[in-house]
């Protein structure tokens, strides 16, 4: 099954980082955002990677064509020329990197690569979020909906405490409940093929007239996940990020090595 993930947009809001590079390439740990992604399915039997480029996209090729000299030892002898590899380091990592172009909005960067893909369904994600999430379980919750859309339904930390008031008296206090007692879109979709009819082109954003027609038609399935969910906005949340990944807990970390 592909994965598309969505890594084209300017990222204004991580200007401290973006001004120099994509979103996605931002760093947590040694490793950008987007390789952390990439983990989290592959790690999971998802391999098959379509990339929507677009934002300096040179620097998301850049990295993969230099991936593998990049993360193993080498010998190099500048008067024979030559390089050895010394060590082995294999991902079972197919990728496709598509220049889905500089503006373009969600929808219309999927609509960019439907020519590759050719099953009835794929994966969808953002180049931002990380998560636990279980993407066995969030497919069958997707077969067993009948659905058209599945999205991943997040309760993220909430940003206030909330009061309970009777009478004018606070009866009880919660200290920034998950999600503030709401469900929101995080991302990490199942979608079939037919829901790129719903996307006119370039200017489409997925979570705007597609997401809305679909819900009017019922044709959208949530799949609650409980778990850990957070996404890189601002440079708060990437400090966070490195934090939890620096101490050796982070939580979409469910690789061994």
């Amino acid at each position: 099954m592909k994965v598309v993930i969505l890594a084209g947009g300017l990222g204004t809001r991580l200007s401290e980082e973006t001004i120099v590079k994509p979103k996605p390439m931002v760093e947590i740990g040694p490793e950008p955002i987007l390789w952390h992604i990439m983990k989290i399915y592959s790690t999971q039997g998802f391999n098959d990677f379509i990339i929507c480029a677009g934002y300096k996209q040179n620097m998301i090729k850049d990295y993969f064509i230099s991936y593998l000299t990049n993360h193993v030892d080498v010998e190099v002898n500048l008067q024979k020329n030559e390089m050895k590899i010394l060590n082995e380091h294999r991902v079972n990592w197919n990728i496709k990197i598509i220049d889905t172009g500089l503006l373009t909005m969600t929808g219309g960067r999927i609509k960019r690569v439907q020519r590759y893909i050719d099953e009835d369904e794929f994966m969808v994600t953002y180049g931002d979020g990380l998560s636990d999430v279980d993407f066995h379980k969030l497919l069958e919750s997707h077969h067993k909906s009948g659905k058209l859309l599945t999205l991943t339904a997040v309760q993220p930390k909430g940003r206030f405490g909330v009061l309970t008031i009777v009478s004018n008296e606070v009866t009880d206090f919660t200290e920034k409940p998950p999600g503030d007692g709401m469900w929101v879109n995080g991302g990490f979709y199942v979608m079939n093929k037919a829901v790129l009819n719903y996307i006119e082109g370039d200017e489409t954003a997925l979570e705007g007239e597609p997401i809305r027609k679909l819900v009017q038609e019922r044709e959208v399935n949530a799949y609650k996940h409980y778990g850990f969910w957070r996404a890189m906005d601002t440079m708060t949340d990437k400090r966070q990020l490195d934090e939890l990944w620096n101490s050796g807990k982070a939580p979409w970390r469910i690789w061994d090595e």
